[in-house]
């Protein structure tokens, strides 16, 4: 998997060595007019990179949809791999795709990156990690993913979160028992909590799963609306509009996407709703108990470096989990909706913001 600067002189010997230690072929990049790149081309990339003394590497970033947490893993990724020595530019061309929140899109740059032989994939999102895995295991490529919320139930490891094959990575569960305590705080007269959700996300239909459980111990009923698309949001969220006291929002890639349109509907009847993530709140969502994704995928950078690098295998590797959440609060948005948020959630807020920025 590893790309050697050779002289040419000694190419035909160096070659042959490669292939007894290594037990690969070395990858060549293969430029495709649908493929984009953070910075200049895959040509310019690539020229750059092989100029460099040692190593140099290429990786897929297939990314489920286009919102702040996931962009905000794919900056954390990269940032980690710099951090130990791997940089665009330098040693590292960078192939970036986007599946606009559809799993069939998702399959397809996955085969892409399979055919063009990637050093390794990086898939962000539960359903661009299925199916990265599920084209790339026969191949041998490993697959490191971020944002999957539950890796046993996405089968892509196994209770003592050791991988089912070449693919491990890090998981953002939600701190689902620490948003409800927060939207108790904030609203202690609340009874029922609207979800939206997409039945044929993984990741969401865990989280649902998690809020049943705790939902009645912080005294809550729960109203659950599935979707399989986005075309069918509006009407959801007009209908379970009228059964809440709030909405609360999962990582749900397909909600996330509609979520400027879902606070609209909200902000109309005067009903408050929750983030799962920092840029949720920035973009009005009232209050979030979340992880960082930025540093959630600078942790996932530095495990693809350890397996780009040839110190373990991704086979090896156990899947990382963050277990600190944070505290966001957008002051403005309370201001519009007539809630006082508790002096003592300011002061613990890592984060607080005055006004809502555009989705």
């Amino acid at each position: 998997m590893k790309k050697k600067v050779l002289a040419v002189i000694l190419g035909a010997v160096m070659v042959a060595s490669m292939a007894g230690c290594g037990g690969s072929d070395t990858k060549t990049t293969d430029t495709a007019a649908t493929e984009t790149t953070d910075s200049t081309d895959d040509a310019e990339n690539t020229e750059t990179a092989e100029a460099t003394d040692g190593e140099s590497y290429t990786i897929g970033i297939s990314q489920f949809a286009e919102h702040g947490s996931l962009d905000n893993c794919r900056e954390g990724f990269l940032e980690g791999l710099k951090e130990e020595g791997i940089e665009e530019g330098k040693n590292l061309t960078v192939k970036v795709n986007n599946a606009d929140a559809d799993m069939g899109t998702a399959s397809q740059i996955a085969q892409r990156f399979v055919t063009d032989n990637m050093d390794l994939i990086c898939a962000i999102a539960t359903p661009s990690a299925q199916a990265a895995y599920n084209a790339a295991m026969e191949k041998g490529i490993p697959v490191v993913y971020t944002a999957v919320t539950n890796p046993v139930e996405a089968e892509l490891a196994t209770d003592d979160k050791m991988p089912v094959g070449a693919v491990t990575g890090t998981s953002d569960q939600l701190p689902v028992e620490a948003q409800l305590k927060m939207i108790r705080e904030i609203l202690p007269d609340a009874k029922t909590i609207g979800i939206l959700y997409t039945t044929s996300e993984a990741n969401s239909v865990y989280s649902i799963s998690q809020y049943e459980e705790l939902a009645d111990q912080y005294g809550f009923t729960l109203e659950t609306a599935g979707i399989t698309s986005s075309s069918e949001i509006s009407l959801a969220t007009a209908d379970l509009l009228t059964k809440v006291d709030c909405l609360t929002n999962l990582t749900d890639n397909t909600v996330v996407s509609s979520l400027p349109a879902i606070l609209d509907q909200a902000n109309e009847k005067g009903i408050p709703v929750f983030g799962s993530e920092i840029e949720q709140v920035k973009i009005g969502c009232l209050a979030a108990e979340g992880i960082d994704y930025v540093s959630l995928g600078k942790d996932t950078g530095k495990m693809a470096a350890k397996i780009l690098k040839g110190e373990v295998k991704a086979e090896d590797m156990e899947y990382q989990l963050l277990t600190e959440s944070n505290l966001y609060v957008n002051e403005k948005v309370a201001e519009n909706l007539g809630i006082t948020v508790p002096d003592s959630m300011n002061d613990r807020a890592v984060e607080t913001f005055s006004e809502i920025s555009e989705g």
